[in-house]
This record gives C-alpha cells, structure tokens and sequence, in this order.
C-alpha cells in the first residue's frame, strides 16, 4: 500500500471517505513497507475531499488523476510512489475542506493543520525511527505550517511548500517553535504568482502591518531556503546539478510550482536523498536573490545603449 487517503474530518483525521479509526489504518500501511520515507502531500484552495468535481484523491493527491483536467498530475507518482520499488515507503495523501471563500478556506487550514499534527504525531508514535517529510502547495502551506507549531522538534524532517499562501510573520512564528525549529522547510517560490500573492494580501488581514506572503518574507534561517523557480541562475544551477527543469511558459500561474516539467525529479531527490542534499550545500550553489515581485509580470525597461548625455541631451 505505497499511498494512503487520510482527511480531516469534523472529529480529527480519519482514513479515507470512511470514520474508521486511524490508528489502525496506519498500523497496516506503515507495515507494508517498513523502511521507505513517509511523504505527506497536502493540496490547497477549492478542493474538498468527497466532492464529485474537486476531490483531491481522484486529483493531485492520486496515483492515477481522473481525465479532464490540465492540472491534474500525480503528485505521489511525481515523488516515487506506485512503481513497486521495495523502498518506496509511505505516501498520505492529506485531504482537507478547501472550499467557500478564501476566509474560509484560511480558517479551516488551520482546523486542517491541528488534524495533520495529529496524523503525524501518531505515525512517530507507531514508526518512531522513519523520517518524516511533507509537500503541500498554495493554502497547504498553512496546514502544514500549523501542524509544526503542534507538533515536538524532530518529528518531521523535511518541508516543501510550494508557492505557499501564508503571510511571513505566522510563517516565521512556526518556524520559532515545535517541529518548525528542527524541520529544513524550503519555499519553493516563483514570480508567476505574483499576482495571487498580491490579492492573499489584499483579502487576508496580515498579522502584522506591513508583512507581505511567505514568498517574499520567509525568514533566512539555517533550516530554511527559498529557491525561485523561474530565476534563470537557479534553473542554470539545477541543470548543472542534474536537474533540468522546463523554463516558465507564463507571466501569471499559480500552478507552475508542480506543472513544469521536471520540477519533480528535483522534490522527489530533495525529499528520498535529502542527507545527500542538505539545505547547506544547495544554498552554496544556488542565487542569493530572487528576482523582485513584478519582475516577471512588468520586465525592467530596456534602455538604447547610446543615450543622449549633457549637452546633446533634448531639452
């Protein structure tokens, strides 16, 4: 069983569409593989376990992601899940509410992160010795980030929080207690969703005046790294690494994050070889920067090289 379903649901977590106990659930899955990682993926806005249309467990979070739709790709197929290798692991496939409004889906991640500490809480409970890692996109962010501050320092060993709806303050809050302190998050990040990050901060109050979406915010820590997606250094740097990772093909996507060819093969060696990949070392290789928001979606002028200088300037 290389992937289990498990939700937030209104008493706790629960295993897939059922309210079977988890522990259970847990106990036989974990044993099916007793060796692999234990990878959580956590979806974001507008999905809802259940529903006929937006189900993230026939979506994103399946092995093989119902026809129809051009953002459904396979995330636990993307991380090394459902090929039969004998270390494969665990994939939970953490489904949550995520639809209404924007405030409401903000508030019921947080619901969502207190039911994620829980499941996670309960594997190091059953599997004390497994690592433990976690990719969550856009509002999973927040679940995740909530599940941190629940959880004790060690519990999870990895974090990608892809294009991540979260402002940098609460971001940076999780990351000063429980698992945040001990956990390597990595801010996948990318100019294309300037514009989403923009209107988060336009709809969300921010917790403190000022603070912008983790993006651009997420404090520089030795446990922390923000790598941009669509910096053309870190695309260079990736590929030297071995990663080579599709160019962005839009001004404005809020999905690239997880679309773009080969941008997997790198989540799925951050995640299974991450002792062969420490924050450290890729922080050496990669830009110290990011590019300014609007610079992808309002690109610097380009100025003629001979300008008119002093006197021969027009008046």
């Amino acid at each position: 069983m290389p992937l289990l379903q498990v939700n937030a649901g209104r008493d706790g977590p629960e295993p897939g569409a059922n309210h079977a106990p988890l522990n259970p659930a847990l106990v036989r899955a974990l044993d099916t593989d007793p060796s692999g990682p234990i990878i959580v993926m956590v979806h974001g806005f507008k999905f809802c376990p259940g529903s006929a249309a937006t189900c993230p467990h026939r979506h994103i979070l399946s092995l093989s992601p119902r026809a129809g739709c051009w953002k459904a790709l396979s995330w636990p197929r993307g991380l090394g899940f459902g090929a039969g290798a004998p270390d494969e692991g665990l994939g939970i496939a953490f489904g949550w509410p995520a639809r209404g409004s924007i405030w409401r889906a903000y508030d019921r991640a947080e619901q969502a992160g207190d039911a994620l500490a829980r499941v996670i809480a309960a594997i190091r409970r059953i599997a004390p010795a497994r690592p433990i890692h976690a990719l969550a996109h856009s509002l999973g962010a927040r679940v995740v980030l909530t599940a941190l501050r629940r959880l004790n320092a060690g519990d999870v060993d990895r974090v990608i929080l892809l294009a991540g709806a979260e402002y940098g303050a609460t971001a940076s809050d999780a990351l000063s207690c429980g698992a945040g302190r001990t956990a390597d998050v990595i801010n996948i990040t990318s100019r294309e969703n300037d514009l989403f990050d923009f209107m988060m901060e336009r709809l969300i109050a921010a917790p403190e005046p000022g603070d912008r979406m983790m993006s651009h915010t997420l404090p520089r820590r030795p446990n922390t790294l923000t790598v941009q997606m669509d910096h053309h250094g870190t695309l260079e740097a990736l590929d030297r690494a071995g990663y080579v990772i599709a160019p962005p093909s839009a001004r404005i996507c809020h999905w690239s994050s997880y679309l773009r060819p080969g941008v997997f093969d790198f989540y799925r060696a951050l995640l299974r070889q991450s002792r062969q990949m420490p924050l450290a070392r890729l922080r050496a290789v990669l830009p110290e920067r990011p590019d300014p928001r609007w610079s992808r979606i309002l690109p610097a002028p380009t100025l003629p090289r001979n300008l008119p200088l002093g006197r021969n300037a027009a008046s």
